[in-house]
């Protein structure tokens, strides 16, 4: 086995080289060790530079088991500081220095490494690994010219297997499939061809495949021989005709352009009309009217035809270099300035105006190509977006985040203004196609009252924002941008609708609808029965808010917002400081702490080390501790730590909790922590059928609605088009949570509700009868849940709850449930 040693000037830059290039390797197989940065400073900000001892250090640590070391360096005083690590190093084994791109050669040597290639072929394939690159931008003062052997077009020996297959995903033989071809040919001499008369490259090697320049649409001969052809033939096969796991379906024609046997016409053409009724996908619950205002339009498209001079490119280059700098900088002062999800968005944003493989490809392409500084910056980023949008899923919702950064990089390059939200003295309907990070953050504190856009799912910024602000969203949304501004529009975010010019007593409805009703802070039915209404809090800024809306105490306080933007976990002490900052908004108060949930759509490198096929059902919440114990152990006793020092009153609960001996477990180390109330989470339906034998070692549960759905109908909640599954009117999750219920009022124990089920004011009834004792939700519908529960009695909610349980199907279950307590 070959070792790896990485040298950065920033630990940053060289954990997210690393975590590229694995993500590269399927299960692992390559040792690599990142060396990168010079410590701290006396305010713990990180300092740029190398260390070699650091470096001699991790040729050491990798000499016990490999049987060579590979060093790769990215500039400058890293490259003195591996030489000079080679004479510090107290190890013999063969070490070599690469003068490989520090990226492109880090995943190469990687992939190369994880497939058995000694010393001198990992170092080979890494130093080759900026030839694709080079050759796709065509810089004609270097040409590329790979090796004959590799690339010469044959035909094979006449006893290999051979297959013609086509490539199908969309971006074709970039990295992560070269990887996965790589993989596959394990075990045979496997060479591909582009066809017709295209160029050869060893499947073993990633750069050569690179160089294949293998499109989709492209025919591709797979030759093979060896003991193992026959199986790794079909292994490449299988690969081929499954696109990777990228997708294979072409891009279909827009689906706004509608042709007729005489005509072409493009519907975008034509405004929407009075009465007309757009559907999408509701993001963001309630009703909101108000006029339309449309997103002004960004910026038009640099002329593809302006070309620089060879003795002006250096300019251009600086022109990019400087106004990424300005953009993020300003990123960074907006970021400031902006709370909770926004602030987490806001700095994602800054991170990628400076992210320097952006800023580098762009000034690949002014020198090589002659491309304005502003030309260079779109092509970059539509390449990126592209190959976002070719991922799908919650990546391709990203693609906002790039066009972002890409208009105020642009608008800083030719100095004119970017265009952003309007700013309006009366309540309006943003309407945009898509709006980006910094767009939407910017909504706090303004009189937009709903949010609609073309694009966009359940996972976008908008979606995320929209939810923070407690404004209605529907996204998704054919046509809307063929709105007509100052059009009235009616934004229902449960239904996910938008009625155009609807009439006036619909918008009247709306608006007594979105009126926010104050909370007095206590929770209590018609009768007098008390339910505890609580709030959903990520961090100390969101619990000053929920207190300052009276909310009676916090159901949810996520903590990952302490372990966000890391490399390594934070110690026990800036955890305690943290969380005291919650603790301290609810003196005398409850606050319920969930531990880490990281996994799935949260992954942190240092809890979700490894690549899972469906991390969805993988290494999430509560099981991180079966791989890295310290890390809940570490967090319960900063909790604890917290708790001694204010005066809230402390719960602890898991997340992601399936049998009866997690929930011990973690009863069992918390009480080890000092924390005397300890609960779990039922988001599987296991724990909701074990909630009983749950509730004998646990001292509260608490369901959290939105994974509770994902789990029990299958259905990835990030999802949009699976948006009708995931939902808590389910009959089949109704159920679930009736089974937590009852189980509470057997053992007279808490039940809450957490997720956000718990905002919802017609259900909230219906959770009470089915045996919930507080709901928790964003601190915007404290008010509404208050007011819905203030109407009914426990009996009526009692009686709503049989209705549902009999309930065949989610709008069988809503229309049980408004019958019953219309009745009241």
């Amino acid at each position: 086995m070959i070792g790896i040693v990485a040298v950065s000037h920033s630990a940053r830059l060289g954990e997210a080289a690393l975590e590229l290039a694995l993500q590269m390797v399927r299960g692992g197989g390559a040792r690599v060790l990142v060396a990168a940065g010079a410590g701290t400073d006396a305010d713990g900000a990180a300092v740029l530079g190398t260390d070699a001892v650091a470096v001699a250090a991790a040729i050491d640590e990798l000499a016990a088991d490999c049987d060579g070391v590979l060093v790769l360096m990215d500039l400058g005083s890293a490259v003195l500081s591996a030489e000079l690590a080679l004479e510090l190093r107290m190890s013999d084994v063969p070490v070599r220095l690469t003068p490989a791109p520090f990226v492109e050669g880090l995943l190469a040597a990687v992939v190369s490494a994880a497939a058995g290639a000694s010393l001198e072929v990992v170092a080979e394939e890494a130093s080759a690994a900026l030839g694709a690159k080079t050759g796709q931008l065509g810089d004609p003062d270097e040409p590329v010219a790979p090796a004959p052997s590799a690339l010469a077009p044959t035909h094979g020996p006449s006893d290999a297997v051979t297959r013609v297959v086509t490539v199908r995903n969309p971006l074709g033989i970039h990295a992560r499939p070269a990887a996965l071809i790589a993989e596959a040919s394990a075990g045979a001499d496997v060479r591909l061809t582009r066809l017709p008369d295209g160029p050869e490259a060893a499947g073993a090697s990633l750069s050569r495949l690179l160089m294949l320049g293998a499109r989709q649409g492209d025919e591709v001969r797979l030759s093979a021989t060896g003991a193992d052809a026959e199986l790794a033939i079909h292994r490449l096969v299988a690969l081929f005709d499954e696109g990777f796991g990228e997708g294979t379906a072409v891009a279909a024609p827009p689906r706004e352009v509608v042709r007729t046997r005489s005509t072409e016409s493009a519907v975008s053409a034509a405004p929407v009309v009075s009465g007309t009724v757009l559907s999408g996908r509701g993001v963001s619950a309630g009703r909101a009217a108000a006029q339309a205002v449309l997103l002004a339009a960004p910026l038009d498209e640099p002329d593809p035809g302006l070309m620089v001079d060879a003795a002006e490119r250096e300019s251009e280059v600086s022109a990019i270099e400087w106004a990424a700098v300005a953009v993020a900088d300003q990123l960074r002062r907006r970021t400031s300035a902006a709370t909770g999800e926004a602030r987490a968005i806001l700095d994602a944003s800054r991170l990628l105006a400076s992210d320097p493989e952006l800023v580098a490809d762009a000034t690949a392409l002014v020198r090589s190509k002659g491309r304005t500084a502003a030309r260079a910056v779109w092509e970059t980023a539509l390449a990126h977006e592209k190959a976002l949008r070719a991922l799908g899923g919650r990546m391709a919702e990203r693609a906002a985040d790039i066009r972002d950064v890409r208009d105020r990089i642009i608008a800083e390059i030719l100095e004119v203004e970017m265009p952003g939200v309007p700013e309006r003295d009366e309540p309006f309907v943003l309407v945009a196609t898509d709006l980006a990070p910094a767009d939407t953050a910017a909504l706090d504190g303004g009189n937009c009252v709903a949010l609609v856009t073309e694009q966009g799912g359940p996972t976008s910024h908008t979606a995320i924002i929209a939810r923070s602000l407690g404004i209605p969203a529907v996204v998704g949304v054919g046509g809307a941008t063929r709105i007509a501004s100052g059009a009235n529009l009616l934004v229902d975010g449960d239904r996910g609708t938008v009625e155009v010019d609807p009439s006036r007593s619909r918008i009247a409805e709306a608006e007594a609808a979105s009126i926010v009703v104050p909370f007095d802070g206590e929770g209590v039915l018609a009768d007098g029965r008390r339910i505890a209404l609580l709030a959903n809090v990520g961090g100390a800024a969101e619990a000053v808010a929920a207190a300052a809306s009276k909310a009676e105490g916090v159901g949810l306080f996520r903590t990952e917002f302490c372990f966000l933007d890391r490399t390594d976990a934070p110690s026990v002490d800036e955890q305690v400081d943290a969380y005291r900052g919650v603790l301290a908004a609810f003196p005398g108060r409850k606050v319920v702490v969930r531990t880490l949930d990281a996994g799935s759509d949260k992954p942190l490198p240092f809890a979700n080390a490894d690549t899972e096929e469906n991390p969805a059902l993988g290494v999430r919440g509560l099981r991180i501790a079966r791989r890295s114990p310290a890390l809940l152990d570490d967090q319960l006793q900063a909790l604890a730590l917290a708790a001694a020092a204010e005066s809230a009153l402390v719960e602890v609960m898991a997340p992601m909790v399936a049998t009866v001996d997690e929930a011990r477990d973690f009863a069992d180390r918390a009480g080890a922590a000092g924390l005397e109330k300890v609960g779990v989470m039922v988001e599987t339906p296991s724990a909701a059928l074990l909630a009983s034998e749950m509730l004998e070692v646990v001292d509260f549960v608490s369901i959290g609605t939105n994974d509770l759905a994902q789990y029990t109908l299958a259905a990835d909640r990030l999802l949009s088009e699976l948006g009708d599954l995931n939902d808590p009117w389910q009959p089949a999750v109704l159920r679930l949570i009736g089974q937590a219920g009852a189980a509470g009022r057997r053992w007279n124990l808490p039940v809450g509700v957490c997720g956000e089920a718990g905002a919802d004011p017609t259900l909230a009834a219906v959770l009470v009868g089915l045996g919930v004792t507080s709901l928790s939700m964003t601190p915007r519908a404290l008010g509404r849940v208050a007011a819905a529960l203030a109407d009914v009695t426990g009996d009526q909610c009692d009686a709503a709850a049989e209705a549902v349980l009999r309930a065949a199907t989610a709008a069988d279950a809503r229309a049980a449930a408004a019958a019953v307590l219309s009745d009241g």
